[in-house]
C-alpha cells in the first residue's frame, strides 16, 4: 500500500466506496487522516463501516465542515454532463476535489529515495484504445528483462495498493479520461499517448472535452519522455506542444502505418514491420507478423508505443522483441479462444465503440463477426472501411435488428443471443474463416461487464467445439 502524504490528522472525504474508493480510504488512513466515507449504495456503505470508516452523508448540509479534501471515484461524474450534488457542495464549501491518482502521484516519493541508486520510474498510459494492451505489454518487457514492474490504475491493481517501489523498480498505470481529468497531481516519468477516438463523449460534454482530459497527462509539469501516438491531429498537437524542435528526442513519435521521418526519435509500424529512428539513423526492427498475442494493425500501434516507452528506459531492442514473442495478449481484447477445423475462435469483447472494432475488422480475413449490443452515439458508418474483411454478420443484443439495419452492404443475421450467434457463426463457417466477437456496442443491455460478454462467448464456443 502506498500511504497517502500530506493529511495526517486531517479529515478528507471518499465519495464513491468501490475498488479505488475503499482502497483511497486504507491508504489515507495508513498516512494518519481520518477518511469520512459516503456512498448511495447501502452495500457499500456496510462493507466501508465494517472495516471501521466513519459513514457520513455527504450531500447533508455541513457535511464538509472540518474536511481538508474530497477523493472521488472515477465512475461518478464532477462536472458533465451535471456535477454529482456531492461534489457540488464540496466546490460551495471550497473543497478540493481529488481523486485516487492525484493522491498516488503526491505520495509516491519518500524519503527512502535518497538511498535509492536509481529512483523508482513511472510510465502512464493514456488514450481511446490499445492502453491496457500497451500498458500490460510495457509491463511484461519489464518483467521479463528483470526490472520489476507493477502494473496498476485501470488494470492489474489500484495505483494505492500496490508495494511502495524499491531502488529502479518501474511502475505501469492505465488511466483513463476520468481519471486524468480530474487527478490534481499528474506527474510520470513517461506519460504515453496510444490515439483518440470519440468515446464517453457525454461524461466529457463532447471530443474537445474528452481530448482535454487525455492531454492533461502532459500538460501538469511534463513527463521526462513522451511517447505520442501521431495518426490523429491530437497526437500531432500534443508531440508539437511538447517539443522544443524537430530533433527534440523527449518526444518519441509513434505510428502504425506511416513513415516516420526527420531528425527526432521515431518508432513505426508498416507492412507488419517495427521500426526505430534516433538522429536520422535506424538503431532498431522488429517482424511483428509473426508474433500472434500481438494481431492486426491496432496491435502493431500498441507494440510501437510500448517498444518506445520501454526504450525510454534504456531497454534493448533484441531484449524488447524477445519478450514480445512470449506476449500472450490480453483477455477479450483481439484473443485468440480456440482453433479447430481451420476456423479460428477470437473474443475482442473490448471492442466496444466503433473504432476499436474497426481496428479488429482489419486485423483478419474472411471474419464471421459477432456484433451487437448497446449501441453508443455517432452510428456505425465508421466500420464501414472493414466490411470487405467480413463475410457475414451474427448480431446480438435486445436491439438486434435495428443494429443490424444500419450494416448497409453485408449480409446479417439477427440472432439475439451469444448462445444463437456462436452456433449459427460456426455452422456456417469454413476452413480459413475467423469466427470474430467485436461487438462495437457496449455490454449492458445483456452483461454486466465487456468480460462477462467474453466470457459467454469464450463457453459457447468451448462447448460447442469441445475443449
Amino acid at each position: 500500500m502506498i500511504p497517502v502524504q500530506g493529511f495526517e490528522g486531517h479529515q478528507v472525504a471518499v465519495l464513491g466506496l468501490g475498488r479505488s474508493g475503499l482502497s483511497a480510504a486504507r491508504a489515507l488512513r495508513e498516512g494518519g487522516a481520518t477518511a469520512i466515507c459516503w456512498d448511495d449504495n447501502p452495500k457499500a456503505r456496510d462493507t466501508a463501516e465494517t472495516e471501521g470508516f466513519e459513514i457520513r452523508d455527504l450531500s447533508r448540509d455541513g457535511a464538509f465542515e472540518a474536511v481538508a479534501s474530497l477523493i472521488v471515484s472515477p465512475g461518478i461524474p464532477h462536472l458533465y454532463p451535471a456535477p454529482n450534488p456531492v461534489i457540488a457542495k464540496a466546490w460551495a464549501a471550497g473543497v478540493p476535489v481529488d481523486n485516487d491518482i492525484g493522491l498516488f502521484f503526491r505520495s509516491l516519493a519518500t524519503h527512502e529515495w535518497d538511498d535509492f541508486d536509481t529512483a523508482p520510474r513511472v510510465i502512464a498510459v493514456t488514450g481511446s484504445n490499445g492502453k491496457s494492451t500497451t500498458s500490460a505489454l510495457i509491463h511484461h518487457i519489464l518483467s521479463t528483462t528483470d526490472r520489476h514492474s507493477q502494473l496498476a490504475g485501470n488494470i492489474g491493481r489500484g495505483v494505492l495498493d500496490i508495494d511502495p517501489p524499491g531502488d529502479g523498480d518501474v511502475v505501469v498505470l492505465e488511466l483513463s479520461s476520468y481519471q486524468t481529468d480530474l487527478a490534481r497531481a499528474l506527474t510520470p516519468d513517461v506519460a504515453v499517448f496510444t490515439n483518440l477516438s470519440p468515446d464517453h463523449l457525454d461524461r466529457h460534454a463532447g471530443l474537445g472535452g474528452y481530448f482535454a482530459a487525455k492531454r492533461r497527462l502532459f500538460a501538469e509539469g511534463g513527463p521526462d519522455r513522451a511517447v505520442i501516438g501521431v495518426d490523429e491531429n491530437e497526437g500531432l498537437y500534443i508531440a508539437n506542444q511538447l517539443s522544443e524542435g524537430p530533433g527534440d528526442d523527449r518526444v518519441i513519435r509513434i505510428s502504425s502505418g506511416q513513415k516516420l521521418t526527420g531528425p527526432g526519435w521515431h518508432v513505426y509500424a508498416r507492412k507488419g514491420f517495427l521500426t526505430e529512428w534516433r538522429k536520422g539513423k535506424q538503431v532498431g526492427s522488429i517482424d511483428l507478423r509473426e508474433i500472434k498475442g500481438l494481431p492486426g494493425a491496432h496491435n502493431h500501434q500498441n507494440a510501437c508505443a510500448a517498444y518506445a516507452a520501454t526504450r525510454a528506459l534504456g531497454v534493448a531492442p533484441r531484449q524488447i522483441e524477445a519478450a514480445m514473442k512470449t506476449f500472450a495478449g490480453l483477455p477479450h481484447r483481439s484473443q485468440i479462444i480456440a482453433e479447430k477445423n481451420g476456423v479460428t475462435f477470437v473474443n475482442d469483447s473490448k471492442a466496444t465503440n466503433v473504432d476499436s472494432a474497426l481496428k479488429a475488422l482489419q486485423a483478419f480475413q474472411n471474419i464471421r463477426w459477432i456484433c451487437g449490443g448497446l449501441q453508443k452515439e455517432g452510428g456505425l458508418d465508421g466500420l464501414i472501411p472493414g466490411f470487405e474483411h467480413v463475410r457475414k454478420a451474427y448480431v446480438i443484443g435486445r436491439e438486434a435488428d435495428g443494429f443490424a439495419v444500419q450494416l448497409n452492404g453485408l449480409e446479417t443475421e439477427a440472432c439475439g443471443t451469444m448462445e444463437a450467434a456462436v452456433a449459427r457463426a460456426a455452422a456456417e463457417a469454413e476452413p480459413g474463416d475467423v469466427v470474430l466477437l467485436a461487438p462495437a456496442a457496449a455490454s449492458f443491455d445483456q452483461y454486466d461487464s465487456f468480460e462477462k460478454r467474453g466470457e459467454d462467448f469464450a463457453a459457447r464456443v468451448k462447448a460447442l467445439i469441445g475443449g
